[in-house]
């Protein structure tokens, strides 16, 4: 089994009380995933799972709109892509509450609209 990540795209799911942890944790089981744990009340799930990242995806946001009555986003990222994001913080030395990365399912556009210049890394 994969060690997995879901990062749940919407305003706190918990805190928001739509979703709260406990429920999010059932809810994960339910979709077959295993060794589930969650963190804070944050909207993100650890957990393991024989699925493809694209097959627990879809499970995980299927029973969120049953349950929340709203799509809700989930973005999947296994334990080693996690471990390599970690690994290429260009701010090794910042204090970890000020250094913040960003999870997209696709790639941003080359040039976003209003913007002068894109240069992505």
């Amino acid at each position: 089994m994969t060690p997995t990540i879901a990062l749940l795209r919407t305003d706190n799911v918990a805190v928001t009380g739509k979703v709260p942890m406990a429920e999010l944790a059932v809810l994960c089981r339910d979709a077959g995933l295993h060794h589930v744990r969650t963190y804070s009340a944050s909207g993100n799930v650890v957990f393991a799972t024989e699925a493809s990242p694209a097959g627990a995806k879809a499970s995980m946001e299927a029973r969120l709109l049953a349950r929340a009555g709203k799509p809700v986003g989930v973005i999947i990222r296994t334990g080693a892509e996690m471990a390599a994001v970690l690994a290429g913080n260009p701010f090794p030395e910042a204090e970890p509450s000020r250094t913040v990365a960003i999870f997209l399912d696709v790639a941003p556009p080359r040039r976003c609209a209003g913007a002068r210049r894109w240069h992505p890394r």
